[in-house]
């Protein structure tokens, strides 16, 4: 793959020149009309879709609404390169995107510019970012390491939450009722108070008895969007948000025949799930300020300031042997980051991006043991904290001679306060051989920092932290074309991707049989994503994704295919529009099957395997008299029965242990009524 870089690198020196000679015309003359989306988070610049080496995924704010689509995770499900994991769909599942095969830490989620990725685990949570709130989202597909640091791997999902228009008053309130007496309220508004002051709120409020045992969950959520907009010269906006959701943790789908076992008096678990007390809390709060500045034609100024704080809180109970136990865990992180950077326009055709960012991490974990009948057993308590930061400074140039070729080179220098230093470089390449077709190549250096959990989890003779953990690194290629055609009525893409990794940390038993993470495997994929967005053509549009990964995971002992990884994944959406206000909207999930070794790193074939699935999901709304909505939302509309993780269940009547799944839920339907002014 380095080669490959290097090569890329000799090609670009001759193809500048060749093509700009062959076209005869200057820089910036006759921008490529077919795609000329515009994008801003693969190069933290303004950007037409033509000008992006990455592949890229843009939502609206009119796609989210039309989408059947409950969560986030939903919305993004098996779109070209992504997939979308939970453990069971449960009400407090939590939902992590997935990009070409890579680990769900690989994925860095922003909203605003903030990370919502949990700094003590690593992955985002994306079930907990509501919906309504979000103007659009950018799915940068490759190595985003250079501009946004650890944990952009595999790629970034940037989300830019709704802002107030000028003249406009936004007010929206909905009401919604289901299955598995589920409910949901919610409310937006949104408008210029004076002059250039203005905000945008949301609310959510969502509960739901959920589809099994435990499953339950209440969720909360609130956040403003201050803006003070004076046009180019001065663009300020503060936003927050709260996000309270109390869960239960129903586990593993019991083995059929299970019978209900109590302990002390309470009962532990059922025939539906694995843990009737398992009970989990999420207590989050971020703050984020954005300044924005043109002073001249030449020159973009940007500065951030961000906090977050995130509280997770478990209870978990357990039994052996008839003996009892259990704990309760609560980890507290706090993130304060600083960012800044100019964007130079020294002459046409250049562009120069110069930054720096700096984060300082707070983190603690408190832990106290439960004994057989959930109490607090005296003298358990344990406590662990500590405190680290990184500081990334990063440049990134771009040039377009003319309009057939344009270049981009990167790097980042990364301090760590535990590891060390990385220094990080990306290229890009695109090719613009006529106005609607982009050839596109980007290739980069990635790299994961450990999390606060891997390096200083507290010992006890059986987990322990590793303070000695270096980041996994490698490197990403990606290399793909975009085509429009039929007066861009018909868009096509396709990308073949490539990445590896190396010092993999992986939690698991040491030499003294101490579970703790460890740097010890290495991964890679390779595969391809297409996609095809047809329409609108007699009030219909189609739009369909497929993706194929073999990705592969090498242990000390073998070389197999991926835990959890399809190599097959599909996506097929197709939207009506009807003229007295009429819109349905059907789509299609296929997920290929995925294998599971267990702890047993000696495997080379799985000793389990999850089947593949299909799922289909229908929304239906009518628009009447202008303010009024009504939907009918139903998701697994065939009610498709599919699993999603596996886990262990020991039975302590029979003293069997066997491994059993995290079952997806079965069909639900939501009726929503909705005002909107």
């Amino acid at each position: 793959m380095k080669r490959a870089g290097l090569f890329s690198g000799l090609i670009a020196l001759f193809v500048f020149p060749a093509l700009c000679m062959a076209g005869g015309e200057q820089a910036g003359e006759d921008a490529v009309e077919t795609l000329d989306e515009v994008v801003v988070s693969a190069t933290k610049t303004v950007e037409k879709r033509k000008d992006v080496p990455n592949a890229v995924i843009v939502i609206s704010d009119m796609q989210i609404e039309e989408s059947p689509a409950r969560t986030l995770g939903e919305l993004l499900a098996n779109e070209p390169g992504l997939d979308w994991r939970t453990y069971g769909d449960y009400g407090g599942a939590s939902g992590e995107i997935h990009i070409r095969g890579m680990a769900g830490n690989a994925t860095q989620v922003r909203v605003n510019g903030v990370t919502v990725n949990s700094p003590s685990l690593g992955p985002a949570d994306v079930s907990k970012i509501p919906l309504n709130s979000i103007e659009r989202i950018e799915v940068v597909k490759g190595s985003g390491s250079v501009l946004y640091g650890s944990g952009a791997m595999a790629g970034t999902i940037n989300i830019i939450t709704k802002r107030p228009v000028r003249e406009e008053t936004a007010l929206k309130a909905s009401a919604g009722y289901g299955t598995h007496s589920s409910y949901r309220i919610s409310a937006e508004q949104g408008m210029f108070l004076a002059g250039d002051v203005g905000y945008y709120l949301t609310a959510n409020r969502y509960k739901t008895n959920g589809f099994r045992s435990n499953s339950d969950m209440s969720h909360n959520d609130a956040s403003i969007n201050l803006v003070l907009d004076k046009g180019d010269i001065l663009n300020v906006s503060l936003y927050g948000d709260y996000i309270y959701r109390d869960f239960g943790r129903p586990g593993v789908q019991t083995p059929p025949g299970t019978q209900s076992y109590y302990l002390n008096g309470v009962e532990l678990y059922n025939s539906e799930s694995g843990s009737l007390l398992d009970r989990g809390r999420d207590n989050d709060a971020h703050a984020v300020l954005n300044v924005t500045s043109r002073p001249a034609d030449w020159v973009d100024l940007k500065l951030r300031g961000d906090y977050t704080y995130m509280e997770s809180y478990n209870y978990d109970r357990w039994v052996f042997l008839g003996f009892g136990g259990g704990s309760r865990t609560w980890v507290t992180n706090e993130v304060f980051g600083l960012e800044g950077d100019v964007d130079l326009r020294p002459f046409k055709g250049a562009n120069l991006l110069v930054g720096a960012e700096y984060k300082h991490y707070d983190w603690e974990n408190e832990n106290i043991r439960l004994d057989g009948f959930g109490a607090d057993v005296p003298g358990s308590s344990t406590e662990a904290d500590a405190g680290l930061h990184s500081t990334g400074v990063y440049a990134e140039g771009q040039y377009r001679p003319c309009r057939y070729v344009k270049g981009l080179a990167g790097i980042r220098h990364e301090d760590h306060s535990v590891f060390g230093t990385e220094d990080l470089p990306r290229f890009g390449l695109i090719i613009n051989p006529v106005k609607s077709t982009a050839l596109k190549f980007t290739y980069g250096k990635h790299f994961l920092a450990p999390t606060p959990n891997d390096l200083y989890w507290p010992s006890d003779p059986f987990v322990s932290g590793n303070p000695n953990l270096k980041p996994e690194k490698g490197w990403h290629l990606d290399m793909g074309v975009e085509q429009a055609l039929l007066d861009n009525k018909v868009f096509v893409s396709l990308t073949y991707f490539d990445w590896d990794l190396k010092d993999r940390i992986i939690w698991g038993p040491d030499a003294n049989w101490v579970f703790k993470p460890q740097n010890l495997n290495k991964a890679k994929a390779r595969g391809y994503e297409a996609g095809v967005k047809v329409g609108p053509f007699y009030d219909l549009s189609l739009s369909l994704a497929y993706t194929y990964t073999d990705a592969e995971e090498e242990t000390l002992y073998v070389t197999r295919r991926a835990t959890y990884t399809p190599k097959h994944q599909f996506r097929g959406n197709l939207t009506y529009w009807a003229p007295f206000g009429l819109t349905g909207v059907v789509t299609l999930r296929y997920v290929g099957d995925r294998d599971y070794y267990g702890a047993n790193d000696a495997l080379a074939y799985p000793a389990h395997t999850l089947d593949s699935y299909v799922t289909v999901d229908l929304r239906v709304e009518q628009r009447l008299y202008d303010h009024w909505i009504f939907s009918l939302q139903a998701d697994n509309l065939f009610n498709s029965s599919y699993d999603t993780y596996f886990g262990s269940f020991t039975d302590q009547m029979t003293g069997n242990r066997t491994m059993a799944a995290f079952p997806g839920a079965g069909r639900s339907i939501m009726f929503q009524v909705a005002y909107e002014f």
